[in-house]
C-alpha cells in the first residue's frame, strides 16, 4: 500500500512539473520572441519608463518585471543606463513607432496621430505604394540648438522649427502611402503648423523620448544610435534615413534644394539621385521657366557615415535669402516640399524593390 501511494504521488508530481514546464515554454509573456529594448534614464522608475512608451502600467507592469527580474534592484527599482526589455503590447495599446497613435472610430477609415497636431492628426491611407518600407526622419538641430537663425522684418526664423515642420509633413505623407515612419527628432506639442512665423522653443526630444544633449557630437551620436537600434529591429525590410536641414549662406545667395550622401554608400547616392530627379521633374512641370539647379554630392557627415540604413542629407534652401525665406514661410510651399520628397522616396522604393 505504501509503495502504491509513493507511485501515485510520484505520478502527480511528474504531472505537476510537466504542466509547469509547458506553461513556462508556451506562456505568452515568456515565450521566445524578439523584444524591443530601451535604456533607463537617470532617476526613472518602471511606471515612468512604461509611460514613456505609452504602455499603461496597470497592464504591463507585471510582464515588465517578469522580463527583467535579473536586472532590477531593491523594490523593483531600475538602474540608470541599464538595458531593459519592453513587454509585447496588445494591438489596441501599441503606439505606431515614432509617432503616438490612438485608434479612431472605424467609420473614419483612418488613424489618429497626435504628434501631427489637432488639425492634421487624422491620417487616412491614400495608397499602398510604400507598404513594407521603413523611414527614419531626422529634422536638423532641436532642443538646446536652434540651428541657423535669421531675421525677416521684426521676426526671427529658426532653422529647427522650419525643418521640423517640413519633416512632420513628410512623415504624414509617407504614412498616407503605407510606410512605417519613425520620427527621430520629435516635439509632442508643436504639430504641423500653418503660420508663416513658427514660434521657437527648445523642448524637442530624440526618439523614443530622450533629452537632446547640448554637445553637438553627443547629439549626433544620440540620433545615430536611435536609428541603428531601430534598423536592427527592422532587419530584412527596406529602410531609409532622411535628414532635413535648412542651409545658412550669404544673404545674396538663392539656392535650390540640395542632396548629400555618404561617399561609400552607393545606395545612398541612388536615393539622393532619385530625390533630385523628382525635383527636376516637378519644377519642369509646375515652373518650366524657372529652372532647377539643385545638385547631388557626397559629404563627410557623422550621421550619414555611421548610420546603418542608406541615408540622404537634404538642405532645403538658404534661410538668409529673402526669396528662400518666403519659400519656408508659406505653408503651401512647406507642404509642396514634403509632397515632392515623398514622391521621390516612392520612386526610390519602386526602383530598388
Amino acid at each position: 500500500m505504501k509503495s502504491l501511494k509513493v507511485k501515485i504521488l510520484s505520478r502527480q508530481l511528474y504531472r505537476f512539473f510537466a504542466i509547469v514546464i509547458l506553461a513556462t515554454v508556451f506562456s505568452p509573456s515568456l515565450r521566445a520572441q524578439d523584444y524591443l529594448t530601451t535604456k533607463a534614464e537617470k532617476g526613472e522608475g518602471i511606471y515612468s519608463l512604461l509611460k514613456r512608451y505609452n504602455l499603461p502600467p496597470e497592464k504591463y507592469l507585471k510582464e515588465f518585471i517578469e522580463l527583467n527580474q535579473s536586472k532590477l534592484g531593491r523594490d523593483n527599482s531600475l538602474y540608470d543606463g541599464q538595458t531593459y526589455r519592453l513587454p509585447a503590447v496588445n494591438k489596441t495599446d501599441a503606439p505606431v513607432p515614432g509617432v503616438s497613435a490612438a485608434p479612431v472610430a472605424p467609420a473614419s477609415g483612418g488613424t489618429i496621430y497626435p504628434i501631427f497636431g489637432e488639425k492634421y492628426e487624422l491620417v487616412v491611407p491614400v495608397s499602398a505604394q510604400l507598404n513594407g518600407a521603413v523611414f527614419y526622419l531626422v529634422s536638423g538641430h532641436g532642443g538646446p540648438d536652434p540651428g541657423a537663425v535669421a531675421h525677416y522684418d521684426n521676426h526671427i526664423l529658426c532653422e529647427d522649427e522650419y525643418a521640423y515642420d517640413v519633416t512632420l509633413r513628410l512623415a504624414r505623407s509617407l504614412i498616407e502611402r503605407g510606410a512605417l515612419v519613425y520620427m527621430i527628432t520629435r516635439d509632442e506639442n508643436d504639430g504641423i503648423r500653418d503660420e508663416s512665423f513658427l514660434k521657437a522653443d527648445n523642448d524637442e526630444r530624440c526618439y523614443p523620448n530622450l533629452s537632446i544633449p547640448r554637445n553637438q557630437l553627443n547629439r549626433l551620436r544620440q540620433r545615430k544610435d536611435a536609428v541603428n537600434q531601430l534598423y536592427v529591429q527592422n532587419k530584412g525590410k527596406s529602410q531609409r534615413l532622411v535628414i532635413i536641414h535648412v542651409d545658412s549662406r550669404s544673404k545674396r545667395e538663392n539656392i535650390d534644394v540640395f542632396f548629400y550622401h555618404d561617399k561609400s554608400s552607393k545606395t545612398g547616392r541612388k536615393l539622393a539621385v532619385n530625390l533630385q530627379q523628382t525635383f527636376k521633374e516637378k519644377y519642369a512641370r509646375h515652373q518650366p521657366n524657372r529652372g532647377y539647379h539643385g545638385t547631388v554630392s557626397d559629404r563627410n557627415l557623422y550621421v550619414l557615415k555611421y548610420s546603418y540604413p542608406p541615408a540622404v542629407f537634404i538642405e532645403l534652401g538658404n534661410i538668409n535669402h529673402r526669396r528662400d525665406q518666403q519659400r519656408f514661410m508659406m505653408e503651401n510651399n512647406r507642404q509642396a516640399l514634403a509632397n515632392w520628397l515623398a514622391d521621390g522616396l516612392v520612386k526610390d522604393y519602386q526602383n530598388n524593390k
